[in-house]
């Protein structure tokens, strides 16, 4: 009964956050456009089927998704488990962190592969480019940035360091590779780093990142847990336009070995 009751809540919820867009469109299409909405009864099902899965998925979020990324982070950086003692710790050593690191990564590399986003756009990427983009290559591409990405965004949970400098690094490398990276690429890099953060990356990580700050000494939920997004957004744009830099030079390279 309680779980009723909390699921009516969010599905009231879900219905007025979709209202105002099915109105919008609504009004486009009848007033503006001044033509019938066409297959009125499959839009119509398919309206409530998008209602209903989004308050089962905002439900799995709170029941699920935020716990476990959450207890993740709060075992991972027990004072115990890092460094093998019950006693209250009060400086960090970030090099003591390594299993939190190589977690992050791990669930940024999973996430992303299984993010229906990026799935999305990697194959029309592929489609678009006539099989040169490979669907794989790209999510694979996408999926190593976000992880280092989160991965060093732990990093800077546990060692306190201010989020500014590492955007303000990361965004200079994104305008130098936006130069020179070969043209055909930037808007897919683009691109590529607004979908990683969707349905299925956005509440791992963020559950990440509140647990680890909650837990590491010294360190503020509100400051600190904040900004493990960013770092999933930013890189995966610096590893796209790397790999095509990287592809790019190696066919000049082949092109010039055989003119000789």
């Amino acid at each position: 009964m309680e779980f009723i009751k909390e699921f009516s809540g969010i599905l009231f919820g879900t219905c007025k956050d979709v209202i105002p867009i099915v109105t919008l469109i609504a009004v486009f299409q009848l007033i503006v456009l001044r033509q019938k909405i066409p297959n009125l009864r499959r839009v119509l099902v398919g309206g409530i089927y998008v209602i209903i899965g989004l308050a089962l998925f905002l439900a799995g979020l709170e029941k699920a998704l935020f716990p476990l990324g959450k207890i993740m982070a709060t075992q991972l950086s027990d004072p115990e488990f890092i460094y093998g003692t019950k006693e209250i710790i009060t400086t960090v050593d970030w090099k003591a962190y390594g299993w939190v690191y190589l977690f992050a990564a791990m669930i940024g590399f999973a996430t992303t592969i299984a993010e229906p986003s990026l799935i999305a756009v990697a194959y029309k990427a592929n489609e678009v480019s006539a099989g040169t983009i490979s669907t794989w290559g790209l999510r694979i591409t996408v999926a190593i940035g976000v992880a280092f990405g989160i991965s060093l965004g732990t990093f800077r949970i546990v060692t306190g360091t201010p989020l500014y400098l590492y955007i303000l690094v990361g965004y200079l490398i994104v305008i130098v590779q936006t130069l020179v990276a070969p043209k055909s690429i930037v808007p897919l890099a683009y691109d590529s780093g607004g979908v990683t953060t969707s349905t299925v990356t956005v509440p791992l990580v963020a559950a990440l990142g509140l647990g680890l700050a909650s837990t590491v000494p010294g360190r503020n939920p509100a400051i600190d847990g904040f900004g493990l997004i960013a770092f999933a957004s930013l890189f995966p744009i610096i590893a796209v336009m790397g790999y095509a830099q990287l592809m790019d030079w190696k066919s000049k390279r082949v092109k010039k070995v055989k003119e000789k």
